[in-house]
């Protein structure tokens, strides 16, 4: 019997030991999945040569800032990201007025159709967004704001107002209704009770959804260059773009707008990351 029993204990603490093999080397795949385009682009950004056959391996040999020099000297790369600031800045602050009153609306207050809209609002996000980029550009052409940054702004904060809104109210279910009631006991309207109680407490959810919305102008591609034309008006990724498609065809340039763009968001998520996950894990739990 202690043979058997040894013989089981061997068993389970072999396999357990496989299991936990083949669980490292499923993160250590997917780490360099994930880091090894990263540490090309970043080194790239370091080479001395301009085309991919001059890049030097994985590691330059003779690191320089010559990429990063010509970026700012030969290019528009200040103007594209200065666009793509203000683009990105006014998205957040829209989609987070927008996104935080409608998913007041919806998980606060009682009206006719409001199952009806909520439904609405889901269905719509289930078509994919180019499907819509011709009555877009149709729209736009004939309001006149074809290679207007306004027309990019409208689009990503309508745009963001449905998910959000459901991410809201799943969270705002969790926050107990006697707060707003207790609020109007002691005269308190509407607007008050949400910019004075539930506004503060939707503080975790609002950080995701400033997140989410400030990220995608700097990350999208389609709508920019469909809607943009003049060189001076693009932004940050139709702009890199331009410099491996276009008349420069420079690559390591290309790599070095890329790492000066990715340091900014890096650094940002590193330092909101808190709210960021607690919003995230919030949204989730009580929706």
């Amino acid at each position: 019997m202690a043979n058997i029993h040894t013989s089981l204990n061997t068993k389970a603490k072999t396999k357990e030991i496989l299991i936990r093999i083949l669980l490292y080397a499923q993160v250590a795949l997917m780490l360099a999945l994930v880091l090894l385009p990263v540490i090309f682009i970043v080194s790239s950004a370091f080479n001395s040569g301009t085309h991919l056959r001059q890049v030097s391996g994985l590691f330059p040999d003779n690191p320089t800032l010559a990429a990063f020099i010509r970026l700012f000297e030969e290019t528009n790369f200040t103007r594209w990201y200065r666009n793509t600031l203000f683009i990105a800045t006014t998205t957040t602050v829209l989609a987070v007025i927008f996104s935080s009153t409608m998913g007041f609306v919806f998980g606060r207050l009682r009206f006719k159709g409001k199952r009806l809209m909520l439904i609405s609002m889901l269905v719509m996000q289930m078509f994919p967004s180019f499907m819509a980029l011709i009555a877009m550009y149709v729209l736009f052409l004939q309001l006149g704001m074809l290679d207007n940054h306004w027309s990019l702004i409208l689009i990503y904060s309508a745009g963001a107002i449905p998910f959000n809104t459901w991410l809201i109210k799943g969270y705002l279910n969790g926050i107990p209704l006697e707060l707003d009631e207790s609020a109007m006991l002691d005269g308190a309207n509407k607007f008050q009770i949400f910019t004075r109680i539930v506004f503060p407490l939707m503080r975790p959810i609002i950080a995701f959804v400033a997140f989410n919305a400030f990220m995608f102008p700097w990350m999208d591609f389609m709508l920019p260059r469909l809607l943009l034309r003049s060189n001076e008006n693009l932004t940050i990724g139709v702009g890199l773009h331009e410099l491996i498609t276009g008349d420069l065809r420079d690559f390591t340039a290309f790599a070095a707008g890329a790492v000066l763009v990715a340091v900014p968001m890096v650094i940002g998520f590193y330092i909101f990351q808190k709210h960021i996950i607690e919003g995230i894990t919030a949204g989730a739990n009580k929706g």
